[in-house]
């Protein structure tokens, strides 16, 4: 238990320190106009509140991921902490920071913009695929996994079928109305939910019997594998996650102000490390290996959930507590296909002022999506952790970029992209389902080579960017008022 709760404190203890030093590398200006009034359209550009647009970023980047990740990533054991714990501080909110500052400061622009504009054309064109395909994935993925979880709790008398419509009416209007209309006024309940579902959770397992276990290297995964780079994979929300990449620049689109930043974008990274280390505390004791694993095997981590919830709260708080963990996939799972509905109206420049053009683009995405769910979770699942870290890896390397170009300290970018960079390639490399099935010391040798060659061809992209005097804050797209007079900083 003592390291459970020393993660919790360094979780936040990282917020007030390194994240305010994340902040002053950055440089936030408060004077400057945001995107929600330089670019105000009432669909996506409105400004909300901070503490309005902290819950909604909250609920859009915590899917399933900080509990089904941490509950498999409770495979491997206590060194799971350690992973959220540095992950998350280092890591993951570094990533959700910079990716919604850089976006606030290039009129609320999407990963894929970004990409070209920092990494060159050919960038934005594949991250644009890969960004669309990660959305799409991940749409999917929290259809059917909060079908499954109400399914459950209601011992089966609404069918998977017709959960699985009804939460996909849901998701078609979240995508094509207003962001205020919807997502700005249920979320507040979705939160107090899911705050209220965790919170017990923690609470009870603290004062149960069962006994958290302390700090080890040890690897317990009864399958034996390897902690790198599988557990990076394994545990992405809640530690780092490219899919908040896709999810900052919506909140980007209705921040107030660059000062709230650091508690819109870091600050619910960290909070939601707080839910992944809940969740694998939980699951690490409660279940040993084998029968955590014969768990998720027999339904996937919605099983767990189920069990944990109701054995440690009754049926009323269980109750509670499982229908906090459905409004996590479902308020990402809404989110999912607003961006990809935005991302892809950016690319082929088509405004989104108009309902009939929203739709022109939201009815493909989500026939595409219903012909994913006839596709087996656990293959969804494999694809979606592979696809989010390499998504998180091209996230890290734009705000690198960024960094670089202004002459700012670009190593609390740059370190962790080069490691997400490593993970990546080592696992598609040795992975024989997916990837090339090489021999894993042949894949560690071949991964950390195509880092190292990034890395080169990161420092020239960098230097010729610098020369060309590339613009990296679109100033003349956000003025300041000054004295009742718009003028460029």
């Amino acid at each position: 238990m003592i390291t459970f709760l020393a993660s919790i404190v360094l979780l936040v203890i990282g917020y007030f320190t390194y994240g305010k030093y994340v902040e002053k590398i950055f440089g936030p200006n408060s004077q400057r106009k945001t995107p929600a009034y330089a670019n105000h359209d009432a669909v996506d550009y409105v400004p909300m509140g901070k503490q309005k647009n902290a819950l909604i970023q909250l609920l859009n980047i915590a899917g399933t991921g900080p509990i089904f990740g941490p509950i498999m990533g409770a495979l491997f054991g206590p060194v799971a902490f350690l992973w959220i714990v540095l992950g998350s501080i280092f890591a993951g909110a570094v990533h959700d920071y910079l990716t919604g500052m850089i976006s606030i400061r290039n009129r609320g622009a999407h990963i894929p913009e970004l990409a070209g504009k920092f990494l060159g054309k050919l960038a934005k064109h594949f991250v644009n695929f890969f960004a669309l395909l990660l959305l799409l994935l991940v749409g999917t993925v929290f259809v059917t996994t909060p079908a499954s979880l109400l399914n459950i709790l209601t011992d089966g008398k609404i069918g998977i079928l017709v959960l699985t419509l009804l939460i996909f009416v849901y998701y078609f209007l979240s995508t094509i109305l207003p962001i205020d209309k919807i997502i700005g006024r249920f979320y507040p309940i979705f939160g107090a939910v899911l705050l209220l579902g965790t919170i017990g959770v923690g609470g009870a397992l603290l004062f149960s019997d069962h006994k958290i276990p302390e700090l080890t290297l040890q690897n317990m995964h009864p399958g034996g594998l390897a902690i790198f780079p599988m557990l990076f994979l394994t545990i992405t929300c809640g530690a780092l996650s490219g899919f908040h990449a896709t999810q900052s620049p919506i909140i980007s689109r209705t921040t107030q102000n660059e000062s709230q930043g650091r508690y819109i974008f870091y600050g619910m990274m960290i909070t939601e490390a707080v839910i992944a280390m809940i969740w694998a505390a939980a699951a690490m004791s409660m279940f040993d290996g084998q029968g955590l694993q014969g768990l998720i095997n027999a339904g996937t981590a919605s099983a767990v959930v189920n069990e944990v919830s109701m054995t440690l709260l009754g049926a009323v708080g269980g109750t509670i507590a499982v229908l906090g963990a459905v409004v996590l996939p479902i308020t990402s799972g809404d989110t999912a296909f607003r961006a990809a509905r935005s991302i892809i109206a950016d690319y082929i420049q088509i405004s989104q002022s108009k309902i009939g053009k929203r739709l022109l683009i939201a009815i493909p995405l989500f026939v595409a999506s219903y012909l994913l769910t006839l596709i087996d979770f656990n293959i969804l699942w494999r694809y979606f952790s592979w696809a989010n870290q390499s998504t998180a890896a091209i996230a890290l390397w734009i705000g690198a970029m960024y960094l670089y170009v202004k002459r700012k300290n670009y190593f609390i970018a740059l370190l962790p992209a080069m490691f997400m960079t490593s993970v990546v390639t080592v696992f598609i490399l040795m992975n024989d389902t997916m990837g090339f099935g090489l021999e894993t010391t042949v894949a560690y040798i071949g991964g950390f080579t195509i880092t190292a060659i990034f890395t080169v061809l990161f420092f020239m992209k960098a230097e010729k960017n610098v020369k060309e005097n590339l613009q990296v804050d679109l100033l003349e797209e956000n003025p300041v008022e000054k004295d009742g007079k718009l003028e460029t900083v």
